[in-house]
């Protein structure tokens, strides 16, 4: 997608880029918690847990629904029809789950001033091997996933008709400073700039597109006419085959959300468990617009537009039909929209590393003002290393290892929410399950070439389904009988010593 700088739609994406950066900086004296200052964890890295159901709406969803989301399911949509919606049952199933699960979590968290879900794990089980297996698996998930941010970035900067890596670092040096400076205050309050700009860009998008390209039904008949020229297993619907891989995802993808450190550091940061609650009621309204956004994908076959990369799909579409001010207005939205997710991620890994590593092995005394700086300063260290990844190494490379982090956060769920519900699993037999998931869904996954799905041949049958959920019915099924194993184990050990004792 080669083309001239545009200045009209650059001067637009200055603007509100500009004006995120100021808001990024003026965050830091805003929903001040008890706590003086960010000279606590709390403060920094959780925005004081102070932030009601609208904060917390904007929040969760700015982090969820992702600039890379915005780029890549439509161009997912655009590759292979209908298959690319397996985003949508993902985020109706998720809010169940967040429901269900998340108020108890974040009970745990506030009880006993726990940051991160490593810490939840620590005080339940008491085995820092386990705690630090959830650390490790939270960071490594969570780097790419930050490098995707950049890449959808990447792609808007390049569509505005900017070339070379200055501008795209320049922007996650300015991130760094103010997510810094204002912890997890700053993304919270530009989460509001940003979802009220992809709503408005979304919402004329599904509007006027279709006015000029001749109306939904001609999208449908080009986005079927383009899948049908193409073959294979494209279409609008879903052929036979693809139904259970679909479900599979759906479902794997939406038990795995809630575990990444991002996601689960807008849930710590709520005031209260109803918070929670109200969020899972009505986040579902990102869904809405997230179908939405996927129609992006069909749209584009209507308009014949033309890519080198299916992520460019979306900026050639808006550069297509749209008038320059409103192309730089949609480009700043999306650009924002990775400013938000990249800060929590950061955020998240930060906390991490400060609280289950540098405090139990590092430094046992350190100060709350001391976890914070610590913190602060991984946060730069992790986006700077998202930066170095997307500049030096292939794309492909970070949406494979977002692929296997996916797979790998998956692996943590039953050592972080197993015991708020169960009988308490022993840690050795969470972790047992934890090392064969995660080693054998990465074995799986390699072996298929980094496809998201593995085929088994049952009999005469064949069917594939999600690597990170069957890694998952492993890894439970591993934890559960090591854990019956060391149950028995522990019943003998008294009847030998009572039998030793009569004789």
């Amino acid at each position: 997608m080669e083309q001239h700088l545009d200045w009209t739609a650059l001067g637009v994406f200055a603007f509100f880029f500009v004006l995120v950066t100021v808001l990024g900086f003026a965050a830091s004296r805003w929903q001040r918690g008890k706590a003086s200052g960010d000279a606590h964890l709390d403060e920094w890295g959780l925005g004081g847990r102070n932030f009601g159901t609208w904060i917390t709406w904007f929040l969760v969803g700015g982090d969820f629904y992702t600039a890379y989301t915005v780029i890549a399911v439509p161009a997912l949509v655009f590759a292979v029809g209908a298959y690319g919606f397996f985003a949508l049952p993902y985020t109706i199933l998720v809010y169940p789950i967040v429901f269900m699960i998340m108020p108890k979590l974040w009970a745990a968290a506030q009880r006993d001033g726990h940051v991160t879900a490593a810490d939840v794990v620590y005080g339940r089980h008491r085995s820092r091997a386990l705690e630090l297996a959830v650390a490790i698996t939270g960071v490594v998930a969570t780097m790419p996933y930050i490098a995707l941010q950049l890449i959808g970035m990447e792609v808007v900067i390049k569509a505005l008709g900017l070339t070379g890596e200055l501008p795209l670092a320049a922007a996650f040096v300015i991130l760094a400073l103010y997510t810094y400076s204002a912890g997890l205050r700053a993304p919270a309050l530009i989460a509001f700039v940003k979802d009220i700009m992809i709503y408005i860009v979304v919402l004329v998008a599904v509007v006027i597109v279709p006015m000029k390209l001749g109306g939904y039904g001609v999208v449908f008949a080009s986005a079927s006419d383009a899948f049908a020229a193409k073959g294979g297993m494209t279409g609008l619907t879903l052929k036979s085959a693809q139904v259970l891989p679909f479900a599979t995802l759906a479902l794997g993808s939406a038990l795995a959300a809630f575990m990444y450190p991002h996601t689960l550091t807008g849930i710590f940061a709520a005031k209260n468990a109803d918070t929670i609650r109200k969020n899972a009621v009505f986040l579902p309204a990102y869904t809405v617009l997230l179908g939405l956004i996927a129609l992006l994908g069909f749209m584009a076959h209507a308009a014949h537009i033309s890519v080198k990369s299916n992520n460019d799909v979306v900026p050639a579409l808006f550069n297509a039909l749209f008038p320059s001010w409103f192309s730089g207005f949609a480009f700043a939205a999306i650009a924002i929209g990775a400013l938000v997710p990249a800060a929590v991620m950061s955020i998240g890994a930060a906390n991490l590393f400060t609280r289950n590593f540098w405090k139990p092995y590092v430094d046992s005394n350190v100060s709350p003002a001391g976890e914070a700086k610590v913190a602060k300063i991984v946060s730069l260290v992790v986006k700077f290393g998202a930066l170095v990844f997307i500049l030096f190494l292939p794309t492909k490379f970070a949406l494979d290892l977002q692929l296997l982090g996916g797979l790998w956060i998956l692996q943590t769920f039953p050592a972080v929410v197993f015991g708020l519900f169960f009988k308490r699993l022993h840690s050795t037999a969470l972790l047992a399950g934890w090392a064969v998931g995660i080693a054998g869904g990465s074995w799986l996954a390699w072996a298929d070439g980094l496809k998201p799905v593995h085929t088994l041949v049952m009999g005469g049958s064949s069917f594939a389904v999600y690597t990170g959920l069957l890694a998952l019915v492993v890894n439970i099924a591993v934890a559960l009988l090591v854990h019956a194993v060391l149950g028995m184990a522990g019943k003998q050990q008294p009847e030998a010593v009572a039998q030793g004792a009569a004789g």
